[in-house]
């Protein structure tokens, strides 16, 4: 027994933490082999070795998945983790030391004025372990190591099957792939599966939040995107156009932060709409005004409809368009005090990405149009997902040029659907279990959320259940380098619940994990949920 103790859990994680394994980085691809290595030489996959298996992806990384199965039992617990991190940049002098906790410890220590005072407190107390990852998410995983090796001692009346995958930071396309995958699993073995557990870390509700929480579901998550294209013009002649970040603006002020997009769900409430980010897509400096911007806006979501949702966007973007408008007729009456002219009419077009498709090939023919789209994913190159979407829009409308000024709504990667098992008996049981547990033997009191508010791959799990039509049509990957697995026999549906470790500041250069309870508490309570997702 290898990974049992608070000790031996910790060095576990520290391994795991000084693997730089930053999304889309060599790093990442080299911890899924290290994982591997440390799971091969355990005398369970010796024996099974078809059990243990690293599922190459379209893109070179790959997932690991690891079954321990006992004879003439089908049912079955996921353990579900994500390995990659986000980048150490932020970490400024400290970065080289971001994934070596020991190390990143002894410098802060000899440099803590430069800590805020309960990171500070934290570090001199000795009970908090510093890094990337250390939170979130590798002590989870490091817990769920420990519950493999407990069913491989054959602790578990059934059988748990671990999923470890890459790019949950960025656009989940490890959960993406793994997920027939799953269902191909099942079907080979014979197994069932029960239930989901994730070990994502609790997040506090506010800083300093003491509070101990368990999650029955995962928040959704939608990046809206609002493409904006103007009137280009001189900047002697600004009357002449329509600067298109005077466009971008509008929606900006509109959205940002805008609580009546904030939704109400069992006393629970996400947060508004956040921009991700704006830009006008000029690349080079002249003195020709913008005449196209994007913005990109994270919008959370829990039992809202996908075509409430898009409904919402939409009407936002006409006010928009209503209001660019009036204040423009407003700015020439200001400026017309000085010299009279006759103003250009500035009606602005209001449509979703699957508006402007169609509205291209009426303009172009659908053959031309579907040659300006396929040119342009053939000639992609290292754009991100958020920059060619936008290309992809950018390109449609260079076929409309005489609709603008516009403004066009369209969705880009990544998706998550909101997921909830909040009246599924079988994850209630288990909740009321392990939290009257605590309390008895750790006085400890957990509270129940129904929407995990950090995002996570369990929103992958219920797609059977799922129309999110209205965001995929207007998605211009969707399709075409962007997927969701769908149809019965790629899908799955599994009740979820996430229980994990306490931390701090989640992608933040302070980011640390509490030892106590994480490695010692933990597993204890970890245990009792599994087994009682068994039975």
């Amino acid at each position: 027994m290898k990974w049992q103790t608070e000790e031996q859990l910790k060095q576990l994680l520290i391994s795991l933490v000084q693997y730089e394994s930053i999304s889309g980085t060599s790093g990442e691809a080299a911890l899924a082999e290290y994982m591997y290595n440390l799971l091969k030489d355990r005398s369970y996959f010796r024996k099974h070795s078809d059990h243990l298996k690293l599922h190459p992806m379209k893109d070179g990384r790959s997932f690991l998945t690891a079954l321990v199965q006992k004879p003439a039992k089908k049912k079955t617990v996921l353990l579900l983790s994500h390995f990659d991190i986000v980048d150490t940049a932020d970490y400024g002098e400290f970065k080289h030391m971001a994934c070596k906790p020991l190390e990143l410890m002894d410098s802060l220590a000899e440099k803590k004025d430069l800590l805020p005072e309960r990171v500070k407190k934290d570090l001199e107390s000795g009970e908090w372990l510093f890094g990337r990852g250390s939170m979130d998410m590798k002590a989870g995983l490091a817990v769920q190591f420990a519950m493999l090796e407990r069913a491989m001692n054959g602790t578990f009346d059934g059988n748990l099957l671990l999923i470890a995958v890459p790019d949950e930071e960025v656009n989940s396309q490890g959960m993406i792939e793994a997920v027939p995958v799953l269902k191909a699993l099942e079907k080979e073995y014979d197994i069932q599966f029960t239930a989901c557990l994730n070990c994502e870390p609790m997040f506090e509700k506010h800083p300093g939040d003491s509070n101990l929480y368990v999650y029955s579901g995962s928040i959704g998550k939608v990046l809206a995107g609002f493409f904006c294209k103007g009137i280009e013009t001189h900047v002697g002649e600004p009357f002449s156009g329509l600067n298109a970040n005077l466009m971008v603006s509008e929606i900006n002020r509109l959205l940002e932060l805008n609580v009546g997009y904030c939704e109400e769900a069992d006393g629970e409430v996400t947060p508004p709409p956040a921009n991700l980010m704006q830009k006008d897509l000029k690349e080079a400096y002249s003195v020709q005004t913008p005449h196209t911007a994007v913005s990109l806006f994270n919008v959370l979501m829990m039992k809202r409809s996908a075509s409430e949702l898009h409904s919402m966007l939409l009407d936002t973007a006409k006010k928009a368009a209503i209001n660019i408008k009036t204040n423009m007729e407003q700015k020439v009456l200001d400026y017309q005090r000085f010299d009279a002219f006759t103003p250009i009419e500035r009606n602005i077009s209001v449509m979703t990405f699957e508006e402007l498709v169609e509205r291209a090939r009426e303009k172009a023919g659908g053959a031309e149009a579907e040659r300006v789209l396929n040119f342009a994913f053939a000639n992609r190159g290292e754009l991100g997902d958020r920059d060619f979407s936008a290309n992809i829009v950018s390109e449609l409308i260079s076929l409309c040029k005489d609709d603008a000024p516009m403004i066009v709504l369209f969705y880009s990667p990544p998706f998550y659907p909101a997921v909830s098992s909040k009246d599924d008996p079988l994850i209630q049981e288990t909740i009321g279990d392990v939290t009257a547990y605590a309390a008895g033997r750790y006085g400890l009191s957990f509270e129940q959320v129904q929407y995990f508010p950090g995002l996570s791959d369990l929103s992958y799990l219920q797609l059977q259940k799922q129309s999110v039509d209205a965001f995929t049509d207007n998605m211009p990957l969707f399709q075409r380098g962007y997927f969701l697995p769908d149809g019965e026999e790629n899908t799955l549906f599994v009740p979820v619940l996430n229980i994990g470790p306490v931390g701090k500041d989640p992608h933040k250069w302070t980011e640390r994990l509490h030892v106590p309870f994480s490695f010692s508490t933990l597993p204890d309570l970890i245990q009792l949920a599994v087994g009682r997702l068994l039975a």
